[in-house]
Parts: structure tokens; sequence; C-alpha cells
């Protein structure tokens, strides 16, 4: 029977972790490339937890595999498990990734608060505006009511003709009719050609 919580010791047995950052810290390739396959996933999911997007997930990860590289002589087993320390410097960099990412959106929302300035011809353009629907709605309220109900509908409401003679309760030709009279009428008193 096999007992999970034990560990095969021996020549044959696999190294700890402990045991493979011990030889990182010398320089061992292949001793990192084992750590890297057996810890990674965690790495990754713990970072993409945190991060959030896929993309700055695998840089992060990347970044802490550089520095378990650069750092391993730094790991003490007397202090805990390598596992620990790698999920401690893990967590670390994502959550350094995250506030850099939050401070970098809100240095860029400051600085374009600060440039945005209303430009002359942004006033003037929303004064000529104003001015011109005040016009617009002086054209209209010199229709008949059919007329403007039926304009109302199908330019301001954003109706077809058929649905606004089923709104109206009257024939399609007659909703053409009163729009076509209605935008003649608004044309000559606005002055359009």
């Amino acid at each position: 029977m096999r007992m999970p919580w034990l560990r095969p010791v021996g020549p044959d047995a696999p190294p700890t972790q402990e045991e493979l950052i011990r030889r990182v810290a010398l320089g061992d390739e292949s001793a990192f490339e084992s750590l890297y396959d057996s810890v990674s996933p965690t790495i990754f999911g713990l970072v993409r937890r945190v991060v959030r997007d896929p993309a700055q997930s695998e840089e992060v990860t990347q970044e802490i595999f550089v520095e378990i590289w650069q750092n391993a002589a730094r790991f003490d087993a007397d202090r805990g498990k390598a596992l620990s320390w790698i999920l401690v410097i893990a967590h670390r960099r994502a959550v350094d990734r995250v506030r850099a990412s939050q401070a970098s959106m809100d240095r860029d929302l400051r600085q374009g608060t600060k440039e945005y300035q209303a430009s002359y011809d942004d006033v003037a353009d929303t004064v000529e505006l104003r001015l011109e629907s005040e016009r617009v709605n002086k054209a209209l309220a010199s229709l008949t009511d059919s007329q403007r109900e039926a304009i109302t509908l199908a330019y301001y409401g954003g109706h077809t003709h058929r649905e606004v003679a089923t709104m109206l309760h009257i024939p399609v030709g007659t909703v053409k009719t009163r729009i076509r009279d209605g935008m003649i009428r608004l044309r000559d008193k606005l002055g359009v050609a």
C-alpha cells in the first residue's frame, strides 16, 4: 500500500523543491527547469487570480522565475518551505503589478483632466447648436398637430412609416403625406434649400 504523504527516499527519489532551490542557487539549469515544471502552474494560478489579465499574468510569472533564478541563494530552508518562499515572491510581484497598473491609470486620468480645456470652438458650437435647436422647435410649433406628431415619431422617435401608422391608427399613405407636407413646411420656415 502506497502512502502519499511518505516521500520515497534514496538515489531514485526525485529531489524536493528545497533541494532544487539549493541547486538553482549554484547555477544548475536542469534543477531550475525541474523547479519550473513543478511550481509554474501554481504560480501562474496565483498571479492570474491577483492580476486578472492573462497577458500581464504571463509577464509577471516570467518575472517571478527570473527573480527565483537570481535570488535562489537567499532561500533559507530553516525558515520555511521552498514553495512558500516562491509564493511570497509571486504574491508580492502580482500585487506590485496591480498597484503599478492602477497608479498608471490614475496618473493618465489626472493628466488628461489637467489637459482638457473647453476650447472656444466647443463653446461656439454649443451655442450654435442651442440656437439652431430653438429655431427647429419654433418651426415645429408652426406645423399642424398631425404633421408634428408624425414627424416627431418618425425622426425623433426613430420609427418607420409603418410603425407610425400603427401607433396613430392611420394608413401608411396618410403618414407619408403628413411627414412630406410637414417637412416642406419646415424647409420653408427654416430657409433650407
